[in-house]
């Protein structure tokens, strides 16, 4: 098709064109667009100010879909103005179906659609024309893009993709209550025509529900619709297209509608009048019947709870409510005694708990009934008068001493006679004993409370006609106290005496205990009459069964004796009055400043052991002793290791033992032969003990003849040396050769005299003894030197 010389011709004429197709569903022409961004220009052209040709640009083609016929559809037609008729002209076809779906004349420029096409999987194409000379291939127009659209026809009916559906409303819910919302789909274009609207209907529901026709909205349409009648419905929806005229396509699916519960219904028992029996032995607290009222509804809607309205009967029963079964359990409030009361009639209320107030018009939601319960006798055991006994007896008691009695009585109108037994349990048969007819217990032997103050029997009681039939109870009888314990002071550890204590000091605060009970009154304490008066403690009574030890010199010393021995008597305030004599042991010690009570404090372990200051001087002394004798060895050890040659010099005049080698080499293959191998092992360790005996002997002789002075008499020299020149000529393992044997003694003195400290006279002081325990204990220990110096001076 030509485009229009004139814009103002063309525009109207498109116009009524697009009305017809769109009103009679033919295709129309192309469409001229005055744009020319969808234009490409020929191969060669550069012109940017090129204008193209407008009889060769159009914007869109209208293909209908589902076409159905011999003939292939016809779409449009493309022409050149360049085309002069003869043939010249040649167009191209490109894109996409391009030679598959659509053809082109290529004379002509006529486009058909060779098969039937379907918008729901493609609604267009997009396809480029071309217009070329035939002879020389050169463009005669640049090319154009294009499109076909594929027109929509009503060949898809409306469709319920997720259904059946599934929906609740409440009952007795008000007429027009949103139920659930249906949306259908169609996959025919919304955009044209009716094909894709669609109209909703209700085929299957009515008159119980409705549907909106165009939102879909499934409503109740019935008041008072009650689950208990009828609890699920099945609703068919219709969905139409075309606006739901003739001729349109239409679907359906199905939604369930079930009815939900509320509290419409109030609990009903089947029966106004009920009758249960129950005999006079049921155990309080254990249930002894059930009772149930019915409840139409569901779940929290149909929960209720029981209660016994009248007095009487809620004094002996109490009811309670099983959730699950929804039954109300009787229990038995109190004991049942058939004697006093043969029947009760209970009134039984059921209520609901979860109410609705909008159904309130309903009635009240609860439900009443009456209950007898038939009282049956049985034989029971005897019933004994009290729960529990308690009873008292004086220790020491002799045996066969009345405790007590316990009482019990058949509750039956029988009144059988009763016997009575002490439960088989050790304690019970070796202590006490009852009476079968009486109920009278007593004891076997006699008791002590110190040893068990509380005893725990049990007591039978069974009927002579019925043995079987036995009732327990418990009996606790109480030893009662009687003095025959003398009391005592405990003592786990000795009492600490500081050494800086002073006269009338409290040195520890003492009390006794006694096994009786504290009934006996208060203790009373003293030193015993019969020994002298201690003179460093004595014995403060404080009148509240307390005593207090004073001391009564000042300073003690723990170097001149450690431990006292303080004994003490106690009595008792008991009938009569018992008394014993204790032992305390009071150790003297430095003690710690600033401590609340008196705490040793910590000393040297050889200082603790008690050991005196010269012991532990000579302990020092034989530690470098034996340390100068271990570094003498080792040394030795070394020297024998170097294996030195016996004769070191041509001065040494001693006697050596010289091996020679057979095999020759001279003097140069001389060396020392190790004497020790020519000793004997046995005389060896002989000697060493002999010497070891003889050094205690002369370390005993010169300890006890050295005196302070540091001298030894001339005969106590002599005798040593004679001594010594014994035992080398003795000694057997001795080198064999001649050794100088020295002895040094240097005489009785020195010219110059003693320079010691220990002759020069007592310095003067003024110091107070009672002040060194605060000075430490190295001040301690100077004070108690300088005493024992003091008295030693004295003559």
């Amino acid at each position: 098709m030509r485009a229009a010389s004139s814009p103002a011709c063309l525009s109207p004429l498109l116009l009524c064109l697009c009305v017809l197709q769109r009103s009679y569903g033919t295709p129309s022409p192309p469409s001229p667009t005055f744009t020319h961004n969808q234009t490409k220009l020929p191969d060669g052209d550069k012109d940017s100010h090129h204008r193209p040709k407008r009889g060769w640009i159009w914007n869109q083609f209208f293909v209908l879909e589902e076409h159905i016929g011999p003939d292939a559809q016809y779409v449009g037609k493309l022409h050149s103005n360049s085309d002069k008729g003869d043939g010249s002209v040649q167009y191209l076809l490109s894109g996409e179906g391009a030679g598959t779906i659509f053809t082109i004349n290529e004379l002509t420029g006529d486009i058909h659609a060779k098969k039937s096409l379907d918008r729901e999987k493609k609604s267009h194409y997009v396809l480029h024309a071309q217009a070329v000379d035939r002879f020389t291939n050169r463009a005669v127009e640049p090319e154009s893009e294009f499109i076909i659209k594929v027109q929509d026809v009503n060949d898809n009916a409306p469709k319920f993709p997720d259904g059946p559906f599934s929906a609740s409303v409440p009952e007795m819910a008000d007429i027009g209550t949103s139920v659930f919302q249906i949306t259908a789909t169609d996959a025919d274009d919304p955009t044209y025509g009716n094909s894709a609207k669609i109209v909703y209907s209700i085929l299957q529901g009515q008159p119980f529900f409705a549907v909106d026709p165009k939102t879909g909205v499934i409503r109740t349409a019935l008041p008072n619709m009650d689950r208990e009648t009828r609890e699920m419905y099945s609703v068919i929806i219709q969905a139409k297209d075309m606006a739901g005229s003739v001729g349109g396509l239409s679907g359906s699916t199905t939604v369930n509608i079930s009815l939900t519960d509320v509290n419409d219904n109030p609990p009903r028992f089947p029966q106004k009048n009920y009758q249960l029996y129950v005999p006079e032995s049921a155990q309080v607290g254990k249930a002894v019947g059930k009772i149930k009222a019915n409840d139409e509804d569901l779940g929290v809607n149909a929960e209720m709870t029981y209660r016994i309205a009248n007095e009487e009967g809620a004094a002996m029963f109490s009811i309670s409510t099983d959730s699950d079964k929804r039954e109300g359990v009787i229990s038995l409030r109190k004991p049942l005694d058939y004697e006093k009361k043969k029947a009760y009639s209970l009134n039984i209320e059921g209520v609901n708990t979860h109410l609705d107030p909008r159904f309130s018009y309903l009635g009240p939601f609860k439900d009443t009934t009456t209950l007898k319960l038939i009282i049956g006798d049985v034989d029971e055991a005897p019933v004994f008068t009290m729960d529990y006994y308690i009873m008292d007896v004086y220790e020491n008691a002799p045996a066969r001493t009345e405790v007590g009695m316990v009482t019990a009585q058949d509750p039956d109108s029988t009144r059988s006679k009763v016997r009575y037994s002490i439960d088989q349990n050790p304690e019970g048969d070796a202590l006490f004993t009852i009476d079968v007819d009486s109920g009278l217990i007593t004891t076997t032997k006699s008791l002590d409370r110190e040893e068990v103050a509380w005893h725990n029997i049990t007591v039978m009681a069974s009927e002579i006609d019925n043995p079987n039939l036995v009732s327990y109870v418990p009996v606790t009888v109480q030893v009662l106290d009687v003095n025959d314990n003398a009391p005592y002071i405990v003592t786990d550890s000795a009492f600490v005496v500081c050494e800086g204590s002073k006269a009338g000091q409290v040195i520890q605060t003492i009390r006794a205990t006694d096994k009786d009970n504290f009934a006996n009154g208060r203790f009373t304490f003293a030193l015993p009459e019969d020994l002298p008066a201690n003179p460093n403690f004595t014995l403060k009574d404080n009148e509240d069964s307390s005593a207090s030890v004073l001391a009564r010199r000042q300073g003690f010393s723990q170097v001149e004796q450690e431990l006292y021995q303080l004994p003490v008597v106690v009595w008792d305030g008991g009938e009569p009055v018992l008394s014993s004599t204790s032992t305390l042991t009071l150790r003297v010690c430095p003690c710690q400043r600033g401590a609340r009570t008196p705490v040793c404090r910590a000393q040297a372990f050889l200082s603790s052991a008690g050991l005196s200051t010269g012991a532990l001087i000579a302990i020092l002394l034989c530690v470098l002793i034996l340390l100068a004798i271990v570094v003498l060895f080792v040394t030795l050890r070394s020297k024998k290791n170097k294996k030195e040659p016996l004769i070191i010099s041509a001065e040494d005049i001693r006697e050596n033992v010289v091996t020679y080698d057979d095999e020759g080499g001279g003097e140069e293959d001389t060396e020392a032969f190790d004497i020790a191998a020519l000793r004997n092992p046995a005389a060896a360790e002989e000697m060493r003990l002999r010497k070891n005996l003889q050094s205690e002997v002369w370390r005993a002789i010169g300890t006890e003849a050295l005196s302070p002075a540091l001298t030894l008499p001339d005969e106590d020299i002599h005798e040593v040396i004679k001594l010594k020149v014994v035992e080398a000529d003795r000694d057997t393992s001795g080198p064999p050769y001649d050794s100088l044997q020295t002895y040094a003694y240097e005489g009785r003195g020195s010219p110059s005299g003693s320079i010691s400290s220990l002759d020069l006279p007592e310095p003067q002081t003024e110091l107070d003894p009672s002040e060194v325990d605060n000075w430490g204990p190295e001040v301690q220990i100077l004070s108690r030197v300088f005493q024992e110096k003091g008295q030693q001076d004295v003559p």
